[in-house]
């Protein structure tokens, strides 16, 4: 299975930031010896590519470094070139991910899922939106009539994604989230499931797989871009919805023995995980991924 890093493009943050950037590079490092895992630097999104999803007056901004104070503030970052850099790479590997995907029938992009980036400007720590650019990717280059899903189960609803698509018929949007939480103004995805604090496993589990049975059903998918965030675990500071890390597990599977039963390849981005301890936070995503080798050995024969 291919997974697609970009954890040594650092942004510069300044002392006490309180988003993870460690993460990814730990993340890296918890799965590099694994021997069914090929790690592979990930490419550069062209603009071109950006395109399929923003704006060009707001590509320009970013790449120039003319985004506003309040445009900056409202994303979570500083500009700097590396912040474009690394936003530019992790689309990229979402793309690429795909594009293996198609072939392997699974691969991983070891950071993306941000999904708060809209049209014409980011949020919530999210520049561009990598799922929506990579499902029009796939929809260029498959053919615009070919169906892609994307399952967002990051604890925060896919506003920016739900924006983005709104009126893309061959694009589902499918959302599980905790209904209390950011972003505090939803939007409407094809299909929102917004759950209460503390819902636990055996709440969330049978939400998902009410979800997954109306996305197949009213929508019949060729691909899966999955969301994994890693943020509804019980201790995530962001998270609130206390499921615990064999809850994750089994969400993980829960989607993986649904693409296998239907042969859909999968991509997956890692999305949100905002942990007390970050090693925890690690292990969660380096369970997403390990559990996905098996869907690897099911699929890489049937991949689309």
């Amino acid at each position: 299975m291919k997974a697609f890093y970009t954890d040594h493009f650092v942004l510069p943050l300044p002392e006490g930031h309180r988003f993870p950037m460690q993460k990814y590079r730990l993340l890296r490092e918890a799965i590099a010896m694994h021997p069914q895992i090929q790690l592979i630097e990930a490419p550069v999104a062209s603009d071109t590519h950006l395109l399929y999803a923003h704006t060009p007056s707001y590509i320009q901004k970013v790449v120039a470094g003319q985004l506003s104070p309040q445009e900056q503030s409202a994303i979570g970052f500083p500009w700097s070139e590396r912040m474009v850099e690394r936003s530019k790479r992790s689309v990229g590997a979402t793309i690429a991910a795909c594009q293996s995907a198609l072939i392997d029938g699974v691969a991983v992009n070891l950071a993306g899922g941000t999904h708060h980036a809209y049209r014409d400007h980011g949020g919530g720590f999210c520049v561009f939106n990598d799922a929506a650019v990579a499902a029009r990717v796939l929809q260029k280059t498959q053919g615009g009539d070919f169906r892609v899903a994307i399952v967002d189960l990051d604890v925060h609803q896919g506003n920016g994604t739900a924006a983005i698509l709104k009126n893309d018929e061959g694009i589902f949007t499918l959302s599980l989230h905790g209904e209390n939480n950011f972003p505090f103004q939803k939007e409407e995805s094809n299909l929102d499931v917004a759950l209460p604090d503390g819902c636990g496993d055996a709440m969330y589990l049978d939400a998902l797989s009410n979800a997954l049975h109306v996305l197949q059903t009213q929508f019949d998918p060729q691909f899966i871009i999955y969301l994994a965030g890693a943020d509804p675990h019980e201790h995530d500071r962001l998270g609130k919805l206390s499921l615990t890390k064999e809850g994750m597990r089994e969400r993980d599977q829960q989607v993986y023995n649904w693409a296998a039963a239907n042969a859909l390849p999968v991509a997956i981005a890692m999305a949100g995980g905002y942990g007390k301890d970050i090693n925890l936070t690690v292990d969660i995503h380096a369970q997403t991924i390990r559990s996905a080798l098996c869907l690897d050995q099911s699929l890489n024969h049937s991949a689309r």
